[in-house]
């Protein structure tokens, strides 16, 4: 007697999961390598020591601006969403206090231009961040 063959109308998942894992792998290795926007900070004899919790603007070597708000999350911005952020973020505490890094090899102007537009939404703690010698 012969028995008759049935199809399996199942999927064989086991590739599929070997694929995902590969893909996890990947992105585990990957992801220590990604660049967080870091900032060469100069240093100084002596320097005050910062308020408590500031909000940052990170001035690059190229000029690029960065924002660590109050909500931890360092977020990459041009002049324009730089002022409305700040605005925001003034409206959630009228007396914060920001802190300006500019990097070592950032221009003058740009590290300049940042403090003018802070200066201008109306902050009132406003200060430079360095590192001790």
């Amino acid at each position: 007697m012969r028995r008759a063959r049935r199809l399996k109308n199942e999927i064989n998942v086991v590739p599929y999961i070997d694929v995902m894992l590969v893909l996890l792998v990947i992105f585990m290795v990957a992801t220590p390598m990604m660049q967080t926007g870091s900032v060469d900070l100069p240093s100084v004899g002596q320097a005050n020591t910062p308020p408590e919790n500031p909000l940052k603007v990170s001035v690059g070597a190229h000029g690029d601006l960065t924002l660590l708000g109050s909500s931890g999350k360092p977020r990459t911005v041009d002049k324009g969403e730089l002022a409305e952020l700040l605005r925001q973020e003034q409206e959630k505490n009228p007396e914060a206090a920001v802190l300006v890094a500019g990097d070592k090899k950032a221009s003058y102007e740009s590290v300049l231009a940042a403090l003018d537009e802070i200066k201008a939404l109306g902050f009132k703690r406003v200060g430079l961040e360095t590192t001790r010698k």
